[in-house]
């Protein structure tokens, strides 16, 4: 194994020298690759698809092991299927909310605080629901026991 196996990263200058060398000149002066043009709409459809995933995740990992240590019977499969469903309604809402907005107001950095409040909102929702309702599922649980 060489040196240069052991460390996958690519030296510049050996391979602007490389290039030199056989005759070809690397075009150092060309210009950087575009920046991503600003889209709230966009983003905040990334960050709801992220969440459903997110909460689906914790949703199903949470009620398992709930369902194992509770060993009910088919009912909170039910409820967790509805659960994960339910979900997607609220999302949607963020999701309409951003995409009424016009091409102008989308690409508007003035935009960011409001969607930073939303962004919170949404991942608060995302990553505290499945504790929430696994916790009321449990209380139930022990309760009717």
């Amino acid at each position: 194994m060489t040196k240069a196996d052991a460390n996958p990263a690519v030296d510049l200058a050996a391979l602007a020298n490389g290039l030199a060398r056989a005759g070809a000149r690397p075009d150092l002066t060309a210009s950087p690759a575009p920046a991503r043009a600003l889209d709230w709409r966009q983003r905040m459809s990334d960050n709801i698809a992220y969440a459903l995933l997110v909460y689906t995740g914790l949703q199903i990992m949470l009620t398992m092991t709930a369902l194992q240590a509770t060993g009910t019977g088919i009912l909170p499969y039910l409820a967790l299927v509805l659960l994960v469903v339910g979900i997607i309604p609220a999302c949607r809402g963020f999701e309409r909310r951003w995409n009424q907005l016009n091409d102008e107001a989308a690409a508007n950095p003035d935009q960011a605080p409001r969607f930073r409040h939303d962004q919170r909102l949404l991942w608060a929702l995302t990553i505290s629901l499945p504790f929430a309702i696994t916790g009321l599922f449990l209380l139930l649980s022990a309760l009717s026991a």
